[in-house]
């Protein structure tokens, strides 16, 4: 999904801003495991059938409701990556809520490179990624992405569908978000 710009067309002018989005079904299984591990905790907290005491008890409710709501959330973070360049910076925002969020100004963006083939395993799995040798990343499922190259030296790296329409527009807006060189007096 992108947002055009009038008089856009395939020799035309890049969009004003750029949308797209990644989506990965998968992950919603990892939810309703979470949302089991949830329902168990409070069942033991409810009908409570240990005889043994209450401290073994407490800690099966407490770390079934833990371990459920990090599932829960953790994967639900991930089901969709959410996208928008425009001609100050790129934003990346995770699920349903937005959280994680990352705001890249174009102005700290050296190159925009597609990268045909993203994999979790790449990257050590899905999730918001750090690799000391890689970058950062935003990965939700396999396949295309966008890589920017940052002034820092580092790179930063979101799986989005049409990324190859992204990096163009990035690249087409790069020039703009660059601050004019000094004059001499």
């Amino acid at each position: 999904m992108r947002d055009h710009s009038p008089n856009q067309g395939p020799e035309g002018p890049p969009p004003l801003v750029w949308t797209g989005r990644a989506t990965n079904r998968m992950q919603w299984l990892p939810a309703v495991a979470g949302v089991a591990c949830l329902a168990l905790g409070i069942a033991l907290a409810v009908e409570s059938p240990w005889t043994s005491g209450i401290a073994p008890l407490l800690m099966a409710v407490i770390g079934c409701v833990a371990a459920g709501l990090l599932v829960l959330f953790g994967t639900l973070a991930f089901v969709h990556v959410a996208v928008r360049v425009d001609d100050h910076a790129m934003e990346v925002r995770c699920g349903h809520i937005g959280v994680p969020r990352r705001r890249i100004p174009l102005s700290h963006v050296v190159g925009a490179e597609f990268a045909p083939s993203v994999t979790p395993r790449q990257w050590g799995g899905w999730g918001y990624r750090w690799r000391p040798e890689k970058g950062t990343a935003v990965i939700v499922r396999r396949g295309e992405g966008l890589v920017l190259r940052l002034g820092d030296g580092r790179t930063f790296t979101v799986t989005v569908d049409d990324a190859e329409s992204a990096v163009k527009a990035i690249r087409a807006l790069l020039p703009r978000s660059t601050p004019p060189a000094p004059t001499g007096v």
